[in-house]
């Protein structure tokens, strides 16, 4: 038997426990036993096969103490949405409408992410990623042709027409931490902008981090420069990758960086960002959440000046 997290959209079919909501899973027979034709005809668009991309030991944190919830966050083999479980009769706890009141509700990536072991986060990034790439490509780009799952052991929809492959896709996209010390008091700061992307917000505002896609042609170093001369008009030193996170809003690998201010006045990309500026860690605005890499590059620089946040 193979198990499979539930998903609805970029939402994931939790139940409460103690240390808060767990991605559920429900048992599902094997595709094992089959030949290659009767696994095309299986096939069916809302089921995906998942890889464990991490080691056992990244699949728990210090805050899973109960067993029951270290056992349920191993990882699962399969990712299923929600109107394939109703259109296969695949058994599923009580779900209602009201969260408050319910030990089973549909929980946003966003909500899990800031207490889900980085395993199991990165596991569910890709269930969402995979669900909505095989949504989305049904159709042959080619040729028009409908389109089929590759045999097995092959993350492809084929043509049956024109034979062409279409894989998953990745958006390399670079976010970067830039730092000066203040130029009156010598406190380290943080470069922060508002978005308009986080929309219409109650006070008060998030600031993040800045960061673009990479474009064909140039290296991660060179989209760092550019998306960063675009966004609030300064010039880098001292650029150095950090780390990465898969992020499924909507395909993106976050490529995270550092970066010393080396020159220019900041001069914000309206059409980007509503308000840009250096803040003393000591001081900074509302940030994104635990669990994100804007997250993580702030603290990073935040303990290393001997605080935290």
């Amino acid at each position: 038997m193979s198990s499979a997290f539930i998903l609805n959209d970029e939402t994931v079919l939790c139940r409460r426990t103690l240390d808060g909501w767990l991605p559920l899973q429900v048992q599902l027979s094997e595709f094992d036993t089959v030949d290659d034709s009767e696994y095309l005809q299986a096939y069916q668009v809302g089921r995906v096969e998942l890889l464990e991309s991490l080691a056992p030991s990244h699949w728990i944190s210090d805050g899973f103490i109960d067993v029951n919830v270290i056992s349920a966050s191993a990882p699962a083999t399969s990712a299923i949405t929600y109107d394939y479980a109703v259109a296969n009769n695949i058994a599923l706890p009580v779900i209602t409408d009201s969260i408050s009141n319910s030990n089973n509700a549909f929980i946003t990536y966003r909500q899990l992410i800031t207490q889900l072991p980085v395993a199991l986060s990165a596991q569910l990034s890709q269930a969402i990623q995979l669900l909505r790439w095989q949504a989305d490509t049904q159709f042959c780009s080619r040729c028009s042709a409908p389109v089929t799952a590759a045999k097995r052991d092959e993350r492809a929809m084929v043509c049956l027409v024109c034979q062409l492959r279409q894989y998953p896709r990745v958006q390399p996209c670079v976010i970067t931490a830039i730092t000066r010390p203040n130029p009156q008091t010598g406190e380290m700061q943080i470069l922060l902008a508002h978005h308009h992307r986080y929309g219409q917000q109650s006070l008060p505002l998030q600031y993040g981090l800045i960061a673009g896609f990479v474009e064909v042609g140039e290296s991660l170093e060179h989209a760092v420069v550019r998306e960063v001369a675009e966004e609030v008009n300064i010039s880098l030193s001292d650029i150095r990758y950090v780390s990465s996170q898969p992020w499924p809003f909507p395909s993106n690998l976050m490529l995270g960086f550092r970066a010393c201010y080396a020159s220019g006045d900041l001069v914000v990309q309206e059409d980007e960002l509503s308000h840009a500026e250096f803040f003393d860690i000591s001081n900074l605005p509302k940030i994104p959440f635990k669990g994100s890499i804007a997250y993580e590059l702030i603290e990073q620089i935040v303990h290393e000046q001997g605080m935290a946040l």
